[in-house]
């Protein structure tokens, strides 16, 4: 029989001075109780109660054993309190892991939000595009944009980031504008290299077929998306990059999107972890904050929807 269960019934009784008493307050059976108490007598090797028709009493091994187990009993109890306080208030570090990029644009945004929340949780934010195994770098959640192949993590879809080819409006009134990936090779395409997410191949999707094409980055190709981006808003080429980094751009006018019906399938925006059972308040907590955060359609695609709208008001 477990060890700490038959210590609390024993004070329990010995507290109360009643095998019925303890029993009722510990919602067992009278039998249930006194077999405790024998069990434990067993394991000792020592009578601790004097059991009388009338009486109850502590022998002198079992006082001496009471004041002991009175002190872990006790200990125990702030411990599970200690838990049970964890468990239910957001508290302690929490480690999230994020591409760059996607971690740069949204994620320090919205922790600014849930740090107000939930003052008792910090938070280290690593940048990231390693696709590591979570537990062993300590990683509590994780954001990915992308296909996921590994399936033994948890993934919550948060949201889908559109891929598109954009550049400034200087650069195509200067160099005119695209209408099939083809006329690609008549401009300067700049690329993502040695990047997960991203390839220096740009992907298109015509009458749903998907097809690639090798872009001639004659001006720049850099491993970090976000360079790319500054060059295209500065009239330096045409870029295939998702919106959540440019839609913003595209919304206030910096870029302008070309071959929109070219467009290949949208980038799923997951959020990861490594267990389903016994996930800790703080990390629920912030996966309900970010299922929350991010809208239907996201903030970042929302020119698209206004366009549509317009459209279809003009027509």
């Amino acid at each position: 029989m477990d060890r700490l269960t038959s210590m609390n019934v024993f004070a329990a009784v010995a507290r109360l001075g009643s095998f019925s008493a303890a029993a009722e307050e510990l919602d067992i059976s009278n039998a249930m109780c006194s077999k405790y108490i024998s069990n434990l007598e067993d394991n000792l090797g020592a009578r601790l109660l004097n059991r009388t028709t009338r009486q109850l009493s502590l022998t002198d091994v079992g006082s001496a054993y009471h004041n002991k187990i009175i002190d872990i009993l006790t200990e125990v109890e702030a411990a599970e309190q200690c838990v049970s306080e964890l468990q239910n208030n957001p508290v302690g570090i929490l480690h999230i892991m994020s591409p760059p990029s996607f971690g740069s644009f949204h994620i320090a945004r919205a922790i600014k939000n849930y740090k107000k929340k939930y003052p008792e949780v910090e938070i280290e934010l690593i940048m990231s595009d390693d696709f590591e195994n979570l537990v062993d770098l300590g990683v509590d959640l994780a954001f990915r944009v992308g296909e996921l192949e590994d399936s033994s993590v948890v993934a919550l879809k948060l949201s889908s980031s559109r891929l598109i080819v954009c550049a400034s409006p200087e650069y195509l009134k200067d160099n005119g504008t695209p209408q099939i990936p083809g006329d690609l090779n008549d401009h300067v395409c700049m690329s993502v290299s040695n990047n997960l997410i991203f390839s220096p191949q740009w992907t298109f999707n015509a009458d749903g077929i998907e097809t690639t094409i090798d872009t001639r980055t004659n001006y720049l190709k850099s491993n970090q998306a976000d360079s790319l981006r500054v060059a295209a808003i500065n009239g330096s080429g045409l870029v295939q990059l998702p919106t959540y980094m440019v839609g913003l751009d595209i919304q206030a006018g910096r870029l302008k999107p070309v071959l929109e019906d070219y467009e290949p399938e949208p980038l799923p925006i997951n959020l990861i972890y490594a267990h389903r059972k016994h996930v800790s308040i703080k990390i629920r907590s912030f996966v309900d904050y970010m299922k929350d955060y991010f809208e239907t359609p996201p903030y970042w695609d929302k020119w698209m929807f206004e366009k549509s709208k317009s459209l279809k008001n003009n027509s």
